[in-house]
């Protein structure tokens, strides 16, 4: 990956230097499985990553499961115009299987070491690349299959040089810590925005550590991008996970909506939209390396593509502590530690 006109720090001890947000592939997976985001245009995904990439994000993270394998062929595609010396970063997870005759069925948490090799050689031929830049566990196994043995299993693969680093997303710091006894861990991916801040304990743990963090749903999954409404949220088509979830229903709703509207100040004196100060956020937490945020257009890269510079005062976060309380949105500390 070229230099990148836009600001980069390291990404833990992997070596990479990334962009403060990285583009995230789960909506662009389709249709047709557990936890879609309704249907999707292949076209408008292709250009989304591309507007991201032309912008200088030098990172995109992707899964496995995401579109049962129709994300990681999406990505392959948006990246075939580039040269391997000019494309992004790209990462992906391992760890949720699928049933192919059974696509709406909640795939399988699974660790079992060959089934993790058969996963990265699958992931490898989607992607059309030789060498996976972060290879993830998605969440902890339930097959089970110990922590021990599938980080053993990531760490092996990563000294066979099949990937460049590993790390674990959905993990807690007892796992981290059990995982890190094995061997380094190169990143966390936890779920982290304004309004779940439940894995502020995780951040701190990689900030002592030395391991990268990529926060992922920095927008809770467009309720704080500013565009979201109650008659949107009533609309979601019924293959969409957030169509009865609690965060888009109700009082959560409404909390959270009240949230979003309590940025608009604070995005009106950068000039940007509330979805960019909501990543911006969560980039000042210490540890926090990047934020994954998703588009399904090329024009809402535009409205976050701000956040990779953007950087809130002392007092816009005591702004933005005060709007949460106020609020009652979500679970969590409410202003980053000193």
């Amino acid at each position: 990956m070229p230099d990148s006109p836009l600001p980069t720090v390291p990404l833990g001890p992997t070596g990479m230097r990334i962009t403060r947000v990285g583009f995230g592939a789960w909506a662009i997976g389709g249709a047709g499985w557990k936890f879609a985001w309704g249907a999707q245009d292949d076209s408008a995904s292709i250009a989304a990553i591309r507007r991201a990439v032309d912008a200088g994000v030098n990172w995109i993270d992707t899964a496995a499961v995401y579109g049962l394998g129709h994300s990681e062929e999406i990505v392959r595609a948006a990246l075939a115009p580039y040269s391997e010396a000019d494309r992004p970063h790209v990462f992906t997870k391992c760890g949720i299987v699928w049933d192919p005759d059974r696509p709406l069925a909640a795939p399988l948490r699974v660790g079992n070491p060959a089934s993790i090799r058969r996963e990265v050689d699958a992931s490898l031929r989607r992607l059309g690349v030789e060498r996976i830049d972060l290879y993830q566990m998605h969440r902890p196994a339930e097959d089970g299959t110990p922590l021990e043995a599938y980080w053993s299993t990531l760490l092996d693969l990563k000294a066979a040089s099949k990937v460049r680093a590993v790390g674990l997303s959905n993990h807690d710091t007892d796992a981290l810590a059990a995982a890190a006894k094995l061997g380094p861990v190169d990143t966390l991916q936890p779920p982290f925005s304004a309004i779940h801040r439940e894995a502020s304990a995780e951040l701190e743990w990689c900030a002592r550590n030395g391991t990268g963090v990529i926060v992922y749903s920095p927008m809770q999954a467009g309720l704080l991008t500013g565009s979201f409404t109650p008659a949107r949220a009533a609309a979601l088509p019924a293959d969409d996970w957030r169509s009865n979830h609690p965060d888009f229903t109700g009082e959560g709703l409404r909390r959270n909506l009240a949230l979003a509207a309590r940025l608009v100040p604070i995005a009106q004196r950068y000039g940007v939209s509330e979805g960019a100060v909501a990543v911006a956020w969560t980039l000042a937490w210490p540890g926090v390396s990047g934020a994954i945020v998703g588009a399904r257009a090329a024009s809402q890269v535009d409205g976050w593509l701000p956040a990779a510079t953007l950087t809130l005062t002392g007092a816009d976060l005591h702004e933005i502590a005060a709007a949460i309380a106020a609020t009652s949105a979500g679970a969590g500390p409410v202003y980053p530690p000193a």
